[in-house]
């Protein structure tokens, strides 16, 4: 039996996750001063989850002039 592709873990840790586990909510309140050892771990507030966005590179001029010398030698050739 195969699995669903729905099912299969393409992108593994990279993905953003909604959830946080209970000892990652406590180490976030924990930063914030909003829990204190000893306080219970059941029902703990909510923490809000940041998600993390990557920019695109834009190209540097020594990139763009490598590709053009590039170009140039080739067509010597």
């Amino acid at each position: 039996m195969t699995i669903d592709k729905s099912l299969k873990i393409r992108m593994g840790a990279i993905r953003n996750r909604n959830v946080l586990t209970r000892s990652e909510r406590i180490g976030k309140l924990t930063e914030a001063e909003r829990w204190q050892e000893g306080d219970p771990v059941l029902g703990l507030p909510k923490t809000r989850v940041q998600k993390v966005t990557l920019k695109k590179k834009k190209k540097t001029k020594k990139a763009e002039e490598e590709g053009a010398e590039g170009e140039q030698k080739g067509a010597g050739t």
